[in-house]
């Protein structure tokens, strides 16, 4: 679970499909869809640059 307490640079740079904000945030960031998103995050990992990577963003 997201700790929302926690909100320095390891939280920011990771991307947690569970919380509903962060999928919100992400697809909007990125250009694409929860879905989209969530096999990004399943193929790539929590790392919003590895998503990127795989997204080549």
């Amino acid at each position: 679970m997201d700790n929302k307490n926690k909100v320095g640079s390891p939280d920011r740079d990771r991307i947690n499909v569970k919380e509903n904000y962060e999928v919100e945030y992400w697809t909007k960031e990125l250009g694409i869809n929860a879905e989209q998103l969530r096999k990004a995050v399943e193929k790539a990992g929590t790392s919003a640059e590895a998503v990127r990577k795989y997204l080549k963003k």
